[in-house]
């Protein structure tokens, strides 16, 4: 039996000899039913028509994304760590080519991902690669494919490995997580932020949501709190979830300025 995989935002379900009616992930009013209705697919047909890509974005991290286009088209990034790598947020699509060159760089020791637009095919790569997965607990109901290799963390942050930390920001989600990599960016600090920050084109700024698609705001109080969850933490880059959206310095006044911004037009600066 193949496990079914949304066409629309990529998220792999449990193996079936039918796909579910719909995507509850899909569903739900941060993301959308794509207007020629529901659609799946499978890793299987996928790798008739898809490849992934690679780019190494500074030492130790490095992009990994799939060509052509799928689903949200987000991309992932793999930490590099001597206490074992990382892989930050998930794509879908997972071949032997990517199997082959991961475990060339020394495999996967944890997944943890920002927000469940991004739990893709998470356990099948975790078991690729015997990986644990690590998802916060606030978005425990999110999961479409549960597995033993799925554990949960609570609480504002969590101690990863040396210089690593994630921090809970709830907003986008509940359980929406940022990761702060303090030997990122030659030692002054990078924040990899899928899109509970989202760096906007203008690379001068950050923007926050509740919806991205759906074009519907976080209140202020909730802007103000991912703010200072961020705060503590040193760090001149932000990398956020697709190929070109990173603040390469001066990360830390993008975010202190995009707050100020985003609370002014909504009438709360």
């Amino acid at each position: 039996m193949l496990a079914p995989i949304c066409a629309t935002c990529g998220t792999q379900f449990p193996p079936a000899a039918a796909p579910p009616p719909s995507c509850p992930i899909c569903q739900d009013e941060r993301q959308y039913i794509g207007a020629g209705g529901q659609r799946w697919t499978s890793l299987d047909a996928m790798r008739r028509t898809h490849f992934n890509a690679w780019r190494s974005h500074e030492p130790n991290l490095i992009g990994i994304g799939t060509t052509p286009a799928f689903a949200i088209a987000q991309r992932a990034l793999l930490l590099r760590h001597p206490e074992g790598n990382i892989l930050w947020d998930c794509i879908t699509f997972l071949d032997d080519a990517t199997i082959e060159l991961v475990k060339s760089l020394g495999g996967i020791r944890t997944i943890a991902i920002s927000h469940p637009h991004y739990y893709s095919s998470m356990v099948e790569w975790a078991q690729a690669f015997g990986a644990e997965i690590l998802l916060h607990e606030g978005d425990r109901q999110h999961v479409m494919r549960p597995d033993p290799g799925i554990r949960f963390w609570s609480g504002a942050t969590h101690a990863l490995a040396d210089g690593v930390t994630l921090i809970n920001a709830p907003g986008h989600y509940d359980g929406g997580t940022m990761l702060h990599w303090a030997h990122g960016a030659d030692g002054q600090g990078a924040l990899l932020t899928g899109d509970i920050i989202q760096v906007v084109p203008d690379r001068r700024y950050v923007s926050f949501m509740r919806s991205y698609p759906n074009l519907i705001p976080l209140n202020a109080p909730t802007v103000r709190a991912i703010a200072a969850a961020v705060e503590p933490y040193r760090y001149e880059r932000i990398y956020g979830a697709w190929w070109d959206r990173i603040i390469t310095r001066d990360a830390k006044a993008a975010v202190a300025a995009s707050v100020e911004r985003y609370l002014t037009w909504i009438g709360e600066g």
